[in-house]
Protein backbone atom coordinates (compact mmCIF):
# COMPACT_ATOMS: atom_id res chain seq x y z
CA UNK A 1 0.00 0.00 0.00
CA UNK A 2 1.02 3.30 -0.69
CA UNK A 3 2.11 5.69 1.84
CA UNK A 4 -1.01 8.11 3.04
CA UNK A 5 2.39 11.19 2.71
CA UNK A 6 2.94 9.65 -0.55
CA UNK A 7 -0.75 10.46 -1.93
CA UNK A 8 -1.95 13.44 -0.55
CA UNK A 9 0.90 14.98 1.62
CA UNK A 10 0.21 16.60 4.56
CA UNK A 11 -2.47 19.48 4.73
CA UNK A 12 -1.63 21.91 7.89
CA UNK A 13 0.28 19.27 9.27
CA UNK A 14 -2.64 16.97 9.22
CA UNK A 15 -1.60 13.56 6.94
CA UNK A 16 -4.40 12.65 4.62
CA UNK A 17 -5.84 8.72 4.40
CA UNK A 18 -5.54 7.83 1.60
CA UNK A 19 -9.41 5.50 1.66
CA UNK A 20 -10.84 8.94 2.75
CA UNK A 21 -8.55 11.24 0.10
CA UNK A 22 -10.83 14.63 1.29
CA UNK A 23 -10.65 14.03 5.22
CA UNK A 24 -7.68 14.57 7.80
CA UNK A 25 -7.14 11.24 9.77
CA UNK A 26 -8.31 13.55 12.56
CA UNK A 27 -11.31 14.19 11.26
CA UNK A 28 -11.88 10.43 10.74
CA UNK A 29 -11.10 9.53 13.71
CA UNK A 30 -13.14 11.73 15.81
CA UNK A 31 -16.05 10.99 13.45
CA UNK A 32 -15.56 7.14 14.22
CA UNK A 33 -15.16 7.40 17.88
CA UNK A 34 -18.38 9.55 18.00
CA UNK A 35 -20.11 7.12 15.64
CA UNK A 36 -19.58 4.31 17.71
CA UNK A 37 -20.32 6.40 21.15
CA UNK A 38 -22.57 9.30 20.79
CA UNK A 39 -25.93 7.34 20.61
CA UNK A 40 -25.91 4.80 23.10
CA UNK A 41 -24.05 7.54 25.72
CA UNK A 42 -26.73 10.41 24.30
CA UNK A 43 -29.55 8.09 24.95
CA UNK A 44 -27.97 7.48 28.55
CA UNK A 45 -28.09 10.73 29.84
CA UNK A 46 -30.79 12.84 27.37
CA UNK A 47 -32.90 13.42 30.26
CA UNK A 48 -30.09 14.96 32.38
CA UNK A 49 -28.88 17.52 30.36
CA UNK A 50 -30.60 20.36 28.49
CA UNK A 51 -28.90 20.38 25.51
CA UNK A 52 -29.45 16.63 24.18
CA UNK A 53 -31.61 17.58 21.38
CA UNK A 54 -28.24 20.12 19.88
CA UNK A 55 -26.00 17.78 20.75
CA UNK A 56 -28.04 15.14 18.66
CA UNK A 57 -28.58 17.45 15.92
CA UNK A 58 -25.38 18.26 15.46
CA UNK A 59 -24.47 14.85 15.36
CA UNK A 60 -26.82 14.34 12.33
CA UNK A 61 -25.59 17.86 10.92
CA UNK A 62 -21.93 16.12 11.15
CA UNK A 63 -22.72 13.16 9.07
CA UNK A 64 -24.81 14.99 6.51
CA UNK A 65 -22.57 14.44 3.50
CA UNK A 66 -23.98 18.46 2.61
CA UNK A 67 -22.08 19.58 5.23
CA UNK A 68 -18.80 21.61 4.75
CA UNK A 69 -15.70 19.48 5.55
CA UNK A 70 -14.34 22.40 8.15
CA UNK A 71 -17.79 22.55 10.10
CA UNK A 72 -17.47 18.65 10.24
CA UNK A 73 -14.63 18.62 11.99
CA UNK A 74 -15.29 21.13 14.28
CA UNK A 75 -18.53 19.54 15.10
CA UNK A 76 -16.90 16.06 15.48
CA UNK A 77 -14.17 17.37 17.71
CA UNK A 78 -16.83 19.21 19.72
CA UNK A 79 -19.09 15.41 19.86
CA UNK A 80 -15.58 13.35 20.33
CA UNK A 81 -15.10 15.30 23.82
CA UNK A 82 -18.57 14.20 24.97
CA UNK A 83 -17.94 10.87 24.18
CA UNK A 84 -14.51 10.58 25.63
CA UNK A 85 -14.75 9.48 28.93
CA UNK A 86 -11.39 11.71 30.31
CA UNK A 87 -12.55 15.26 29.99
CA UNK A 88 -12.23 18.76 31.80
CA UNK A 89 -14.50 18.03 34.11
CA UNK A 90 -15.84 14.43 34.46
CA UNK A 91 -19.12 13.84 34.23
CA UNK A 92 -20.02 11.98 37.48
CA UNK A 93 -19.29 15.26 39.49
CA UNK A 94 -22.21 16.05 40.38
CA UNK A 95 -23.72 19.65 39.00
CA UNK A 96 -20.51 20.27 36.92
CA UNK A 97 -20.30 17.18 35.28
CA UNK A 98 -21.29 18.17 32.12
CA UNK A 99 -20.71 21.91 32.06
CA UNK A 100 -17.86 21.61 29.87
CA UNK A 101 -19.65 19.48 27.14
CA UNK A 102 -21.91 22.20 27.32
CA UNK A 103 -19.63 24.88 27.00
CA UNK A 104 -17.64 22.95 23.90
CA UNK A 105 -20.67 22.25 21.71
CA UNK A 106 -21.92 25.94 22.60
CA UNK A 107 -19.09 27.19 21.33
CA UNK A 108 -18.62 24.62 18.28
CA UNK A 109 -22.59 25.66 17.53
CA UNK A 110 -21.29 29.28 17.74
CA UNK A 111 -18.70 28.67 14.82
CA UNK A 112 -20.51 26.53 12.63
CA UNK A 113 -24.37 26.40 13.67
CA UNK A 114 -25.52 27.95 10.35
CA UNK A 115 -25.16 24.34 9.28
CA UNK A 116 -27.44 22.81 11.74
CA UNK A 117 -30.71 22.53 9.59
CA UNK A 118 -33.99 21.70 10.57
CA UNK A 119 -33.90 18.06 8.96
CA UNK A 120 -30.73 17.59 11.67
CA UNK A 121 -32.90 19.13 14.14
CA UNK A 122 -36.06 16.73 13.27
CA UNK A 123 -34.35 13.97 13.20
CA UNK A 124 -32.40 14.51 16.80
CA UNK A 125 -36.28 15.06 18.09
CA UNK A 126 -36.89 11.83 16.58
CA UNK A 127 -33.90 9.77 18.09
CA UNK A 128 -34.42 11.29 21.52
CA UNK A 129 -38.87 10.80 21.31
CA UNK A 130 -39.37 14.62 21.74
CA UNK A 131 -42.42 15.85 20.27
CA UNK A 132 -42.22 18.00 17.20
CA UNK A 133 -42.93 21.98 17.97
CA UNK A 134 -46.29 23.59 16.79
CA UNK A 135 -46.40 24.46 13.30
CA UNK A 136 -46.07 28.63 13.30
CA UNK A 137 -49.28 30.29 11.96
Amino acid sequence: MTNPREIDGPIDGIIIDPDRSTEPITLERNRRTTKRRIIPKLLKVAGRIPFADDLAAAYYCALDPDTPRKAKGVLFAALAYFVVPTDLVPDVVAGLGFTDDATVLATALGVVGMHVKETHRRAARRLLKISEPPAEA
